[in-house]
C-alpha cells in the first residue's frame, strides 16, 4: 500500500464515522494516528459527549471485532481475561476467554474499578498477550484499547496508576460540542427513541485486517531523520528538568511520540517526519505522563500549558 492509498483509506474511515458522530474531527484524527502507530487511547470528557459511541463507530468503520467492558467496582481480573473452568463432562479444564480477546476493546469508565482489576490490562496493552494459569495467549495483531473516563466524578472512582497511564499513547480531552454542532446533534437524534447502532446509521466497514496490515507496513517506511530523533529526545528530557514538574516523561514517551509522528506524516501523505508532526502530538502524548510539582499545583498551573511552553522553548531542527 502506498501512502496515497493510506490517505484515501483514512478519508473513507472519517466519512463513515461522520455518518454517526457530529464533529470531533481532531479526536478522530488522533484515533487514526493511534491505529497506525499501534497505540492505545484514553478519552476523557463529561458524560453525554459520545465517547463510547465514537469508539463503537470507529470499530464499525474499520470492520474490527469490537468488545466492551463496563468497568465497575466489583469487576475482577478474571472477568476481563477469562479463566480455566472445570468441565465435569470431560473432567478437564476448559479455557473460557474473556472479552479482552477482540480487536478493539472499549474499557468504559475505566477509573470505576480498583487498581487490581485495572492491572489486568497492563500485559495486554504492552505485549498484546495475556497469561492465564501460566499459559500465554496472543491477542489479535491490531488489538487496541480505547478507554473512557469521566473527569468530574469523585465518588466511587479510582485514579489510574501512573504505570497504567503510561501504556496509553494518547490522552484526549473530549469537549462539549459547539453551538452549531449541538444543534445538528439534536436535529439528527432528537426525534429518535434511544441511540441507534452505527450499523443502523449506515456505517459500513471500509477496511479489513489485511488492509490495516498493509497500511501499518506503509507507515513503517516513513523516514525518521536523526535531527528529528534528537528533537524528540530533547523535548521529552526537558520535561524532567522543569521545576514545575515533579515527574517527567519516560523513554517510552519519546518512543511513542516518534511512532505517532511517523503515523501522522503518513496520513498527511509524506514519507518523512517534520518537527510540526511532533509539535502537533506532543500535548496528547505527554499530558497524562507528567505530574505537577506541589508549587505548580498551588499556583494553578496546567500540564497542557507547561507542555506548550516546553515545545516553544525546545529548538526544532530546520
Amino acid at each position: 500500500m502506498t501512502l496515497e492509498e493510506v490517505g484515501r483509506l483514512a478519508g473513507a474511515i472519517r466519512g463513515e464515522i461522520a455518518k454517526a458522530v457530529v464533529g470531533q474531527t481532531e479526536t478522530v484524527d488522533h484515533l487514526l494516528v493511534a491505529l497506525l502507530a499501534r497505540g492505545h487511547v484514553l478519552l476523557e470528557g463529561p458524560p453525554g459527549t459520545a465517547k463510547t459511541f465514537l469508539a463503537q463507530s470507529f470499530a464499525a468503520a474499520l470492520g474490527l471485532d469490537f468488545g466492551r467492558i463496563q468497568f465497575t467496582p466489583d469487576l475482577m481480573p478474571g472477568d476481563i481475561l477469562g479463566s480455566n473452568l472445570f468441565n465435569f463432562q470431560t473432567s478437564q479444564f476448559t479455557l473460557t476467554r474473556g472479552p479482552i480477546f477482540c480487536d478493539m476493546l472499549l474499557a468504559d469508565e475505566i477509573n470505576r474499578t480498583p487498581p487490581k482489576t485495572q492491572a489486568a490490562l497492563l500485559e495486554a496493552m504492552q505485549e498484546r498477550r495475556v497469561t492465564l494459569d501460566g499459559t500465554r495467549h496472543d491477542l489479535p495483531t491490531h488489538f487496541m484499547v480505547v478507554a473512557t473516563q469521566n473527569p468530574i466524578e469523585s465518588q466511587g472512582v479510582y485514579p489510574l496508576p501512573e504505570a497504567q497511564l503510561d501504556r496509553f499513547l494518547f490522552k484526549l480531552l473530549i469537549p462539549y460540542p459547539s453551538l452549531e454542532e449541538e444543534a445538528r446533534i439534536v436535529a439528527r437524534y432528537g426525534e429518535r427513541s434511544g441511540l441507534p447502532s452505527p450499523q443502523e446509521l449506515g456505517i459500513v466497514a471500509v477496511a479489513t485486517p489485511a488492509v490495516l496490515d498493509a497500511a501499518t507496513r506503509a507507515v513503517q517506511a516513513v523516514k525518521l531523520a536523526d535531527s528529528v530523533t534528537e528533537y524528540v529526545v530533547r523535548l521529552v528530557r526537558a520535561t524532567r528538568d522543569s521545576a514545575d514538574l515533579a515527574c517527567g516523561a519516560s523513554p517510552r514517551a519519546a518512543v511513542l511520540l516518534a511512532s505517532a509522528a511517523r503515523a501522522r506524516a503518513a496520513l498527511d501523505g509524506r514519507d518523512y517526519i517534520v518537527p510540526d508532526d511532533v509539535k502537533a502530538l506532543a500535548t496528547s502524548v505527554l499530558r497524562h505522563r507528567l505530574l505537577l510539582s506541589p508549587a505548580a499545583e498551588i499556583e494553578g498551573k496546567q500540564v497542557e500549558a507547561l507542555v506548550e511552553d516546553l515545545v516553544r522553548q525546545t529548538e526544532a531542527p530546520r
